[in-house]
């Protein structure tokens, strides 16, 4: 979506959801934009990256791809496309093997044949380019990359409302927001951005529910990776929703007693 000023709408939704974080941008490059340090420059795992730029100010954006795979996590570079599905992961994800790391499992599914029915019912994964881009909103660069999709971080109730305004202009009430089994930059890239080949349409993943993060995250801390077209649809909704005309029930903390 190279039309779309993703700066913008950066700004309108943290502006209305009132985050502390910073809204992510995912894309596919050819040619990487100036400044931005490769992924295992910041940490080997993309959750824990990706996160860490968004709470703060010092990482303008992260990117792999074509020369800047070593030191990156295994499954990370599965999830994104850039190296074919590593045989032990199903049985490291489940319930171990003596000859796999060492028997070390994480206990995350019931064994390694419904982790393999996992992978084929996703699809495919496809990088979007030679390189994958992950960068805050703000400092996109010009012109416009095409924007494949939104990670946003929030707490529990900034969430839940940016799930409500999804839901603001859809007439199905169980699809628009689902929160999908997998590593947690699946649910902040590869699904969002549409990299599974058999990803759900029109559709925001809110999560991560892979508890193996729960160390680099906040209790509080959620995140919705969200198609970009559906992320315009968001900024374009914001006046005419509740978050606008009814910030009080939006946001019912933050307004005074006499005002409710």
């Amino acid at each position: 979506m190279t039309n779309t000023d993703f700066r913008e709408i950066g700004s309108k939704l943290t502006e209305a959801f009132r985050l502390s974080t910073r809204p992510l941008a995912v894309y596919g490059a050819e040619i990487l934009p100036a400044g931005i340090p490769p992924m295992a420059g910041i940490n080997r795992c993309f959750a824990v990256s990706i996160y860490r730029m968004a709470a703060g100010r010092e990482i303008p954006g992260i990117y792999i791809g074509a020369g800047a795979t070593e030191g990156c996590c295994m499954g990370g570079l599965f999830h994104t496309g850039y190296i074919p599905v590593p045989d032990d992961i199903k049985y490291f994800v489940s319930t171990g093997r003596k000859d796999v790391r060492g028997g070390a499992a994480e206990y995350l599914k019931a064994g390694p044949d419904l982790v393999d029915r996992c992978s084929v019912a996703a699809g495919p994964i496809h990088p979007p380019g030679k390189y994958l881009v992950v960068q805050a909103c703000e400092v996109l660069p010009d012109p416009m990359p095409s924007v494949l999709s939104l990670c946003i971080f929030g707490n529990g109730e900034q969430i839940r409302n940016m799930a409500a305004l999804i839901h603001f202009d859809r007439d199905d009430p169980f699809s628009p927001v689902i929160v999908p089994w997998g590593s947690s930059c699946s649910t902040f890239i590869t699904f969002p951005a549409g990299l599974a080949e058999k990803t759900p349409k029109n559709t925001a993943f809110m999560g991560p529910q892979d508890p193996t993060q729960n160390h680099s995250l906040p209790p509080e801390m959620m995140a919705l990776g969200i198609p970009a077209e559906m992320a315009v649809r968001m900024a374009e909704n914001l006046d005419a929703s509740f978050v606008t005309r009814r910030p009080q029930v939006a946001f019912p903390r933050h307004v005074a007693k006499q005002d409710r």
